[in-house]
């Protein structure tokens, strides 16, 4: 928004001379004479203190006595609008258009406040009319993006503000919101500059600085990433955003401690938080520090009792620890609070056959590939189950499925071998041992520790060709 209509104020203001003035305006307001000079320079000092409703008091009787003043109206629709009361701030810029239509300041206050009002198509014909006035003017220019931007307009917004750039370099907040729509169009380089031009300008711009981590971290400049977050940091402290998002980009260079210590930090500022407990439990993890992993993941569901993922984390430290009792307890909660996650009942099926419980192993392993079919470990794993607990003919279609999947894979035919040999389908079983073989050669060697009763048979040694 334009200012209040004061731009040279900061050059003759007197700060005691002007509370003076304020002050006996207070105590004669009504009985006193006031020139429209003093009353300008009251209401502008009401204005810069943020005291809006005095600054409307002043204008009201600088009004009173120049009613036609389409200035006047301009500034007390101004003052409307910061105290949000829209439709009495339209009234009065409609009234100083009806003194002096062609008033560019008061159409682009008129936009900004319909755009207040959610009425961003009246607020964009505004600033059309603004610029058929001035098309170069960097205001109507740069609240037009604005507008076109909340309408998920991106592209025009972004022709707009870069219209406004031209005319206007140095204008801070234009390159700012360049920077958001660049990135919303996934130009991240773009955005990166056109943060870059921003903070050129406004270089204690925190907010900018962290907006510019973040695409900088989705573009894997992680190292970047972290000093702009550390910029951001220095600016703002207690900024815990900049502190969480510096944790996960310092994760994804593998430095887990210093991560650690900036999510901690997060907890300093907002408390307990489950998502950021969860990162640390994940840190932890990662250094095999399950100790420390077990306690984090427990505060985040202390925080969120339904938080799947800390309920799964919880389970895989137990399995890392080879404690695989508790373990399953903590997958079994997982999934019956994220039925639909393959990753939940992959983990909670290769527990139960950890524990020797095939059944119950095999029933996860199922809602695994129902889940996910086209999770083709999750099928290997399924069709290795199956045959280990004797159920040959689902076994074999398991792994056909895998193969289905990918037709390479020389393991996958190595293993289905022993099905179709435990089905009485040799020659099937031959074939697809020499399948194995021709995809990977270094199959041979496994094959008489894998297949001891095969290699024992001359005849199918002879098939494979090992007797050479």
């Amino acid at each position: 928004m334009f200012n209040f209509g004061f731009d040279d104020f900061e050059d003759y203001k007197d700060d005691s001379r002007l509370e003076h003035l304020a002050a006996h305006f207070e105590q004669q307001e009504s009985g006193s004479y006031f020139d429209s000079d003093t009353l300008e320079e009251i209401a502008s000092y009401y204005f810069e203190a943020g005291r809006f409703e005095e600054s409307l008091r002043v204008i009201d009787r600088s009004l009173e006595m120049h009613p036609y003043s389409s200035d006047g109206w301009m500034r007390r629709g101004i003052l409307l609008n910061n105290l949000g009361r829209h439709h009495e701030a339209l009234d009065s810029y409609d009234k100083s258009l009806a003194i002096n239509p062609t008033d560019l300041e008061t159409l682009v206050n008129r936009g900004i406040t319909l755009d207040s009002l959610d009425e961003p198509e009246k607020a964009l014909q505004a600033y059309s009319d603004a610029l058929r006035l001035d098309p170069n003017n960097d205001e109507a220019l740069f609240n037009n993006g604005v507008t076109l931007e909340r309408l998920n307009r991106i592209s025009e917004a972004i022709a707009v503000f870069e219209h406004c750039a031209e005319q206007s370099p140095d204008h801070p907040e234009v390159w700012y919101e360049l920077g958001f729509c660049y990135d919303r169009m996934g130009q991240e380089t773009n955005s990166v500059a056109a943060y870059d031009k921003h903070l050129d300008i406004d270089p204690y711009s925190h907010d900018a600085w962290y907006n510019r981590g973040i695409v900088l971290n989705r573009i894997e400049r992680f190292r970047e990433a972290v000093d702009s977050y550390d910029m951001a940091i220095v600016i703002s402290d207690d900024f815990a955003s900049a502190h969480y998002n510096r944790g996960n980009a310092l994760a994804n260079l593998g430095e887990l401690k210093e991560a650690i210590v900036s999510y901690k930090r997060v907890l300093e500022i907002e408390g307990e938080d489950a998502a950021t407990c969860y990162n640390i439990a994940l840190a932890f993890e990662e250094l095999k520090l399950y100790e420390s992993s077990i306690h984090y993941f427990e505060k985040a569901i202390e925080v969120d009792e339904e938080y799947s993922e800390a309920w799964y984390g919880l389970g895989c430290c137990y399995d890392a620890m080879e404690r695989f009792e508790e373990a399953l307890a903590y997958f079994n909660r997982a999934v019956v609070l994220s039925p639909e996650t393959a990753d939940f009942w992959h983990a909670k099926a290769d527990c139960a056959y950890n524990l020797g419980r095939l059944p119950e192993a095999i029933n996860a392993y199922r809602t695994v590939v129902k889940v996910s079919p086209s999770n083709r470990e999750a099928w290997m794993d399924f069709a290795e189950t199956l045959f280990e607990a004797g159920q040959l003919e689902e076994a074999l279609n398991a792994y056909r499925t895998a193969l289905s999947l990918k037709p390479d894979c020389a393991q996958t035919y190595f293993h289905q071998a022993k099905a179709l040999f435990a089905l009485g389908q040799s020659e099937e079983s031959v074939r697809s041992l020499k399948m194995a073989f021709r995809l990977d050669p270094t199959q041979r060697d496994e094959f008489p520790s894998a297949y001891p009763e095969l290699y024992g048979d001359q005849k199918i040694r002879r098939m494979l060709d090992l007797d050479q």
